[in-house]
């Protein structure tokens, strides 16, 4: 895994938490809190967004959908 090295800005009081959670080795260094603190972030973030788009399928489209492509398998798996 390739990494880069960046300047940010954190908020005192976070930078206090952080520094903490390190201290009690929760995790090993600053770097490893802030990387896995943006990738679950932009997890959270691509969720809502998938979960966004959901909401303008129609059920009722989604399921004929579903039917069509069942009945087409359906005549194409062998008989047991």
């Amino acid at each position: 895994m390739s990494v880069s090295k960046v300047t940010v800005s954190i908020d005192t009081e976070v930078l206090k938490q952080l520094d903490r959670l390190v201290g009690e080795r929760v995790f090993s260094n600053r770097s490893q809190v802030v990387n896995l603190a943006a990738k679950e972030k932009i997890e959270r973030v691509n969720r809502s967004r998938l979960a966004r788009a959901c909401e303008f399928l129609d059920p009722a489209e989604e399921r004929a959908f579903a039917e069509i492509g069942a009945a087409g398998d359906l005549a194409e798996w062998p008989e047991y």
